[in-house]
């Protein structure tokens, strides 16, 4: 399944017993030797009884990860479309104990209720001990050397996993390429961090790109959607609804300064199945060749 480019593999863990491991993840979503996606998706019970289902996402790099705004519409679909429920809406729970609401639309797409951002440093984690900051309206921007040639504001909050948003006046790949790596993977956020470059068209459209922690670039990011829009509106620089328009595609994102809301597609490639032990054995036959 995709949603606007950003692919996942979707398991369904309530008819089967999936024990999804870093290793198993990895070698899903290789391009070469496995599958190939973005992100796992893996449908599973809910423990909250408030829930209706959970479900877990997994980097390409394997590392289990907190939320995922494109998974989230894509996990609603296949709910759907598997016949695993015909509620809408449905409660998901998600890392944390985090419950989100989803609604498939009547032309297939979907709203999911992001909740509300967290604006606090310590809630991506974020070392900001030290460092200059600056503000613009309502948003700090905090300021940080990568390389010596390189210096860069940004805003950091968490949807809620980790995002820094880059205001940037065109979506140089170069600036992307060398920045994204170097802000994703810096000693400051401990677990890493998602980070987005945001182009501001009008008060009502922005154009995006992210560099996922665990994935590198990808055609889009709904969670990285949602922290642009929430960075920009307390900028001042946006206003509420917003059109993101990714490389993969074009999102809503509602903000009143209490819930986000994303409105977008979620669609389906194939369906299919797999032998794991084999994939498995296959990634461990090439790594052993080199």
């Amino acid at each position: 399944m995709h949603g606007i480019g950003n692919d996942f593999i979707v398991i369904n863990g309530i008819k089967q017993s999936v024990m999804m491991t870093k290793e198993l993840a990895k070698a899903l979503a290789d391009r070469n030797f496995g599958i190939g996606a973005d992100q796992i998706l893996l449908v599973e019970k809910n423990n909250n009884e408030n829930a209706d289902f959970r479900y877990r996402i997994f980097n390409a790099d394997g590392t289990e990860v907190e939320h995922c705004g494109n998974g989230a519409r894509c996990f609603v679909r296949f709910i759907h479309k598997n016949g695993l429920s015909n509620k809408n809406p449905i409660t998901a729970e998600i890392s944390g104990d985090i419950l989100i609401s989803l609604h498939e639309n009547t032309d297939n797409s979907v709203t999911v209720d992001m909740g509300s951002p967290n604006l606090s440093p310590e809630s991506l984690p974020f070392n900001n001990s030290g460092l200059y900051s600056k503000t613009q309206a309502h948003e700090i921007l905090w300021k940080l050397e990568l390389a010596p040639d390189i210096n860069i504001y940004f805003s950091a909050l968490s949807i809620p996993n980790p995002h820094a948003v880059i205001c940037v006046e065109n979506l140089d790949d170069n600036f992307i390429e060398k920045v994204g790596p170097l802000l994703e993977s810096n000693a400051r956020f401990s677990q890493g961090v998602n980070v987005g470059f945001m182009q501001v068209r009008d008060r009502n459209n922005i154009s995006l790109r992210v560099y996922e922690r665990g994935s590198g670039e990808t055609l889009a990011c709904g969670t990285g959607a949602c922290a642009a829009v929430v960075s920009g509106i307390r900028r001042g620089l946006l206003d509420s609804p917003v059109h993101v328009h990714t490389r993969g595609g074009t999102l809503l994102i509602f903000w009143d300064g209490k819930n986000v809301q994303m409105q977008g597609p979620a669609e389906f490639v194939f369906d299919g199945t797999i032998d794991i032990t084999n994939i498995l054995s296959l990634k461990n036959n090439a790594n052993e060749t080199i």
